[in-house]
């Protein structure tokens, strides 16, 4: 990648460097984008170089983390996401940007934050742009006609490519709507799972009982409760069991503009399913995954799919969208299903008739192959930055980066 005038971005230099993040659509209850976001930075701090985060929120804040310094600049609410904020001050970020003077910038939104791969040229800072979602596949979820889809897709993605020195993806299928447009500056990033904490040994008998009831099959289902999730595809699959005899009940974590709705259907249905909201205790998190029968991951616009990468890890199988990226992840550990409430009900029993200790041990052997380590190793190899201190010394930095 190129460089700047004071020799930011001298590429293989082994030295700590100032890497600066931007993420748009992250609340503090956020799923995988905030846990890369944490895991990423974290990594970074560790491999001797400085991660600074800037990210909206309800007001300014300015913290030091593990995962770095923190800060936080005001931005409005999107009407109807449940939530989510956005950076919209230009030209305070800007300042800021000028201040912190980044040696890298990596952004996490190709759609309001795309003006600052425009900024990185000007300020000959190399620059890449992490592509967390499928445009095409998003706007497919929002009922646009595939061909309009496709084009408008196409049109943000060639815009994308020519800003940013570097487009990373997680995956080979996030990876296709920037080869359809022939962009030859992408590169692979696998995300990652905490393999120490995502484990099999969280699983807890009473909690399994106490949100199963009187079924005999858990479902369990950790995602954004949004459109574009599909979430309403977990009560068509539970409905459908349980139609075929198959007494299963479903456990729900996570929050978004569904919930109400979905709480609604699954009362009038008289569906047992409990919706516990944002779970933001990571060891009740990983308890309830691994405590589940089968977990349902139906979002058909998934790149990665952290939450499901965390189930396997707990040693529960995973039933994924065959639209999305997650049948290349989960592998032999899940099984993937057709857009409807059917054919995920199809894919459940497939999963549910392999003995539960092998069906457990697949799950966290799949796991085992994404930990953060390599995926810290692949960012940085995007940034050309080699790791400066293995031990995680942090060299101290002089710039200050006030611009507050």
């Amino acid at each position: 990648m190129s460089g700047n005038g004071n020799g930011n971005g001298n590429g293989n230099a082994e030295r700590p460097l100032r890497i600066v993040r931007l993420a748009n659509f992250v609340t503090p209850s956020s799923g995988g984008l905030r846990t890369a976001l944490r895991e990423l930075g974290a990594g970074y701090q560790a491999a001797g170089h400085e991660s600074v985060l800037i990210v909206p929120g309800e007001r300014d804040a300015d913290e030091h983390t593990r995962q770095g310094r923190v800060i936080t600049l005001p931005g409005p609410s999107v009407p109807g996401t449940g939530g989510y904020r956005v950076l919209t001050d230009r030209r305070r970020l800007a300042r800021l940007l000028d201040g912190l003077a980044p040696d890298r910038l990596e952004v996490s939104d190709r759609t309001t934050l795309r003006w600052t791969g425009e900024w990185a040229r000007r300020a000959r800072v190399p620059a890449v742009m992490v592509s967390h979602e499928s445009a095409d596949a998003v706007l497919r979820t929002w009922g646009v006609p595939e061909a309009a889809a496709r084009g408008a897709a196409d049109r943000l993605n060639r815009r994308t490519a020519r800003a940013y020195a570097r487009i990373v993806c997680t995956t080979e299928w996030a990876e296709r709507e920037f080869v359809r447009i022939g962009a030859r500056n992408v590169v692979r990033a696998p995300l990652g799972v905490d393999l120490g904490h995502f484990h099999p040994s969280h699983y807890d008998g009473a909690l399994r009982e106490h949100h199963r009831g009187g079924a005999s099959v858990l479902l369990a289902m950790c995602s954004r409760l949004s459109p574009e999730k599909r979430p309403g595809r977990a009560l068509d699959t539970l409905a459908e069991l349980r139609r075929r005899g198959v007494p299963a009940a479903l456990v729900v974590a996570g929050d978004g503009p569904l919930r109400a709705r979905l709480e609604a259907r699954a009362r009038a249905e008289d569906l047992p399913a409990a919706f516990l909201g944002h779970v933001g205790d990571r060891a009740r998190l990983a308890a309830l995954q691994a405590s589940a029968d089968v977990v349902l991951a139906p979002g058909p616009a998934e790149t990665f799919g952290l939450a499901a990468l965390e189930a396997l890890a707990c040693g529960s199988p995973v039933v994924v969208s065959a639209l999305s990226a997650l049948p290349d992840i989960v592998g032999p550990a899940g099984a993937t299903a057709a857009d409807n409430g059917a054919a995920f009900a199809d894919a459940v029993a497939q999963v549910l008739a392999r003995p539960e200790p092998v069906r457990r041990a697949t799950a966290r052997v799949r796991a085992e192959r994404y930990g953060w380590p390599a995926a810290v190793d692949a960012f940085l190899a995007a940034h050309d930055a080699p790791r400066v201190h293995p031990d995680g010394r942090v060299p101290a930095r002089t710039a200050a980066g006030g611009a507050r």
